[in-house]
This record gives C-alpha cells, sequence and structure tokens, in this order.
C-alpha cells in the first residue's frame, strides 16, 4: 500500500489505486497523486486571480469581506476536518476544495447567470463545467499536455453538478450524472463542506456589511439558539465577538452533527470499498433530519434577507450588465479581446462556427476578476477611458 494510504478507511479513495490522469505520468517519486493535484491547483493562474473575484460582495466594496479564495479555504478546512475524522483522504478532499470555484465567473452567481443567459442558444454556462474546463484545457503550465492533468478522483469531485446533455460528452466522467450513481465520498465531503462555508461566513459578513438585522437574525433557528447562549456566557463581550463566537459554534454543531449521520450511513451500507460508496442509492454525507431543517432555514433566511437585499441587487445588476455588455462586444468583434484569446476565437471559429467564438469569448470572461471586468467595460464604453 502506498504510504498515503495507511490508516484511511476501506471505502477511501486511495492513490494507489486512482484511476488516473488524461494524460500518462509516471508516479512522483514521494508525492502522492492526489497531493499533486493539490500543489498543482494551488500554483495555477486560475487559483491566484479567485482573490479577485466576488464571493456575495464585489471585490472593490470593501478589503474585509469573503473572496472566491477565501471561501476556497474554508471550505478546504472544513473539507479537511471532515475527511480526518471519517479516515479518508483528506488531501483528496482539500483538491477538491481548493479547485472547485476556479471556473466562477467574475460577480458571483450573477455574472453566472448573465453569462448563461448569454450563452443559452449554444448549451448555456455552468460553473462546475468549466471549472472543469480550467484544470482540463486552459491552464498552460506544462510543456507534455494541456491543462493541469489531474487525477480523475479530483475532476469527478470538481463536478458535482451537470446536465445530462453534457455529462454525454464527458465520457467516463460524465456516466454518474447519467446513471445518477454517487461520486466518493470525498467528492460528497466537498460539496457538504461548501454549503456549510457559504451558510455560515456570509451571516458574518451580511452583518459586517449591515445588510442583516441581529435583531431579526437571533429569530432564525440555529443561529438564535446558539447566540443566546453565547450572550448569557458572555454578556460583556463585544457584540462583534458575540457574533463571531456564535458562527464558530454554528459551524460547530453542523459538522459534528454531519460526522455523527454519516457514520450511521457508512454503518449501515457496509461498502467494501469506494466502488461500493458509488453504487449507493443515495450521499452517504448527510445531516440529521434536525440539522437539516435549521440549515435549510439559514439557507432560506440568507436568499431573502442577503442575497435579494436593495443593494445586493442594485450591484448584481450592474455586474449583470457588464457581463452581458463585455459578451455582445466580443462576439460583434474577437478582435477586441486580447490577441492570444482573439487567436484562440479564430481557430475555434474555423472548427465550429460562432459557437467556437461563443467558446473563446465565454473563456475569456469566465477568466476576468470582479476589477478587470469593470476595468474592460470601461476601456470599451467610456469614451474617456483610454484603451
Amino acid at each position: 500500500m502506498n504510504l498515503a494510504d495507511t490508516g484511511l478507511a476501506p471505502y477511501a479513495a486511495l492513490d494507489a489505486t486512482s484511476r488516473g490522469r488524461p494524460h500518462s505520468e509516471p508516479r512522483h517519486e514521494y508525492r502522492g497523486e492526489f497531493q499533486r493535484d493539490r500543489d498543482r491547483v494551488l500554483h495555477s493562474t486560475a487559483f491566484r486571480r479567485l482573490v479577485y473575484k466576488t464571493q456575495v460582495f464585489v471585490n472593490h466594496e470593501g478589503d474585509m469581506y469573503r473572496t472566491r479564495l477565501t471561501h476556497s479555504l474554508e471550505v478546504a478546512q472544513i473539507a479537511r476536518t471532515i475527511a480526518r475524522e471519517l479516515h479518508l483522504n483528506e488531501t483528496l478532499a482539500e483538491a477538491i476544495c481548493l479547485a472547485h470555484d476556479l471556473g466562477h465567473t467574475p460577480f458571483g452567481h450573477a455574472g453566472q447567470d448573465a453569462l448563461n443567459e448569454c450563452t443559452r442558444e449554444y448549451g448555456g454556462f455552468e460553473h462546475n463545467l468549466q471549472s472543469l474546463r480550467v484544470v482540463d484545457e486552459l491552464e498552460q503550465r506544462y510543456a507534455d499536455f494541456p491543462g493541469l492533468n489531474l487525477t480523475y478522483e479530483t475532476r469527478e469531485g470538481i463536478l458535482k453538478h451537470c446536465s445530462a446533455k453534457n455529462a454525454r460528452g464527458l465520457g467516463e466522467l460524465g456516466v454518474r450524472f447519467l446513471e445518477r450513481s454517487q461520486p466518493g465520498l470525498e467528492a460528497q465531503i466537498a460539496n457538504v463542506a461548501d454549503a456549510i462555508a457559504y451558510n455560515h461566513h456570509d451571516v458574518d459578513d451580511g452583518l459586517r456589511a449591515g445588510l442583516l438585522d441581529l435583531d431579526e437574525l437571533v429569530e432564525v433557528g440555529l443561529f438564535g439558539e446558539l447566540f443566546s447562549a453565547v450572550a448569557a456566557g458572555y454578556p460583556a463581550a463585544p457584540r462583534k465577538r458575540q457574533v463571531s463566537e456564535t458562527v464558530r459554534r454554528m459551524i460547530d454543531t453542523v459538522v459534528t452533527d454531519l460526522l455523527q449521520t454519516t457514520r450511521e450511513n457508512l454503518a449501515e451500507l457496509q461498502a467494501a470499498d469506494i466502488d461500493g460508496i458509488r453504487a449507493a442509492g443515495r450521499p452517504m454525507l448527510s445531516f440529521s433530519a434536525r440539522i437539516q431543517g435549521l440549515h435549510t432555514e439559514l439557507k432560506q433566511y440568507l436568499h431573502g434577507r442577503l442575497y435579494r437585499h436593495h443593494r445586493v441587487l442594485r450591484m448584481t445588476r450592474k455586474a449583470r450588465r457588464v457581463v452581458t455588455e463585455l459578451f455582445a462586444v466580443y462576439m460583434e468583434d474577437p478582435r477586441l479581446m486580447p490577441p492570444e484569446h482573439a487567436a484562440m476565437s479564430e481557430r475555434y471559429s474555423e472548427q465550429s462556427g460562432v459557437a467556437g467564438t461563443v467558446r473563446a469569448v465565454t473563456d475569456y470572461i469566465a477568466g476576468m476578476t470582479d476589477r478587470f471586468a469593470i476595468s474592460e467595460h470601461r476601456r470599451l464604453f467610456d469614451p474617456l477611458e483610454s484603451p
């Protein structure tokens, strides 16, 4: 057994039995396969760009809010804890989490929705599929192959959602979406850790920005329960510290519940290996009914009070306009993109016509940071801005 696989559960993803990479490579002398994946993601251009891509707030609105980069790091921390406790492959879980948002557009979901609308006639835009495209094709770091040439297991985890139409073109990686089977547990962990981080850290950012009302938030299930306990135990603590302590306890509560419920699920399934996990009729990572209800309640509260707050909606409208207008102007004249992207558009269009131009323009816009998209829009549409 590979040293990296020592002490793992039988149904964990193992370096020694990985399904391999799209392009064959010799194994490294002292780094495991999933460690190499994690390292490749960390050194990628797309990962560095995440520092200037929004989570909820547009990047220039303040330095204290979370970005896609800090979100990815927080997701990875939660996932590593869960994987370690379940004796799963912690390094693989981390690699998936660090890579899961590499294909996200500028301006978060507003940018994604706008780009999806722009490309609807040509199949639409899925940010998980774009993340896979980044690691498979768009990163240019190796002489022997395009992309990062990640293992099947990491790529499986990155692609947590995919339409049946797109899945048919993905070969082995798309089979589970057609057969409705499950990914490995490390991929399931990354998916749940993403939701946990998103929910609880948006509470923190929303309160910090003044978009959420604390007096209203204490009426929301899990936050209310734990904030009352914190306020009673630390009545003299500043409100900011009380909130931070509450959010910390919320994450601890849901993770602890997740571990307990998942252990019960795994004991019932009795999977002999990772393929037994993939063949299960449902995900093994799950909350108890009570915590799932509280988790859903918080998610619904944030959707109504934070994501649809008038200040967020105003910025969302601006963001959609920037993406939509950039897409239109590049489609009209791809030469307005930098030479390498214009050349790619020409090459793609020779292969598949207008759809090829759409592909090149989509890749260019999806790779933009918030501030670059804004400055590019100004250069193209503001007559007083230097081109």
